[in-house]
């Protein structure tokens, strides 16, 4: 819709699990606009049923290969493209990173999550409030949804899930908020994972959605002012954690959603506690991942 307000006809986007990509495409195909999708070549591989459905959208799918790869590359490239091509050219962020206005709208864009939890809590439950907010955090996008209504309702915890990759301190980690200072990436301040001299240290999840250095704002604030809290999960456990669901719900959740369920084996809540969880995405993107962790298992 700002697209079509502005005049421009030419949509791009960037995707590292690929959920954006292909909402992205979807629209554009619904609006006759063209699509072009950057997203990190080694996302590219290991998402590949989202990237089918991305092309058979329409979509040009971009891969992006410098750094790792992976989705702060490919945010790298978008914005590079937005910057050459400002006339026709209009740039949709997949989280609440970026320059101004980009944190802030999509994070107003996403809080229908929130908007829409309480209705629920108010159908099944006969309240307002929930005792915790759970979800996971890479940009932060999802959980900045989750979280927005319940910001200044000072009873309600939240909780994000940040990835831990092989570990906080090995080196192969996506913990921003752990292990992060303030910088500036994409532009916006925020925290980032950066060496002594300010540049950007690789970083590493097995879930593409949020194997990114650093964090969107709204999240850096919440952890620095003290009102939520984010917990490193490792990938052992998020995988641990989805294979739990599926198994004890028959629900097979993304790798990025299995990172906010590891939070029940890091803490513990009363019988009476209403606890929401934003199951962010379907795991069919990641069934490659999971067989091989099974096959290997076996």
């Amino acid at each position: 819709m700002l697209a079509q307000r502005l005049g421009k006809k030419r949509i791009i986007a960037e995707t590292g699990a690929g959920q954006h990509g292909v909402a992205t495409a979807t629209v554009c195909a619904l609006m006759g606009l063209e699509c072009i999708v950057y997203m990190g070549a080694l996302d590219i591989e290991r998402q590949a049923p989202n990237v089918a459905r991305m092309r058979l959208l329409g979509a040009t799918v971009v891969p992006a290969v410098s750094g790792n790869q992976t989705l702060k590359d490919a945010t790298n490239e978008a914005i590079r493209d937005w910057i050459c091509n400002p006339v026709d050219t209009h740039y949709i962020i997949g989280s609440v990173v970026g320059p101004h206005p980009y944190p802030d709208l999509v994070a107003r864009l996403q809080s229908v999550i929130s908007e829409e939890i309480r209705w629920q809590l108010i159908e099944k439950e006969g309240i307002a409030n929930p005792t915790a907010v759970i979800a996971c955090v890479g940009g932060g996008s999802n959980a900045a949804g989750a979280f927005y209504h319940f910001i200044e309702e000072k009873s309600v915890r939240l909780i994000g899930s940040e990835a831990a990759g092989h570990g906080v301190h090995t080196g192969e980690t996506a913990a921003t908020i752990a292990l992060g200072k303030p910088g500036i990436l994409h532009g916006s301040l925020s925290m980032l994972i950066q060496n002594g001299d300010g540049q950007v240290i690789e970083p590493y999840s097995i879930s593409a959605g949020l194997d990114y250095p650093g964090v969107g704002p709204l999240h850096a604030q919440l952890a620095a002012s003290g009102r939520a809290s984010f917990v490193p999960i490792t990938d052992d456990e998020a995988l641990a954690a989805a294979f739990q669901l599926a198994r004890l719900e028959g629900i097979i959740p993304a790798l990025e959603s299995a990172h906010a369920l590891a939070i029940f084996e890091k803490i513990k809540f009363e019988k009476e506690d209403v606890v929401v969880l934003c199951l962010s995405g379907r795991g069919d993107k990641d069934l490659g991942t999971y067989t091989s962790r099974m096959m290997n298992a076996e």
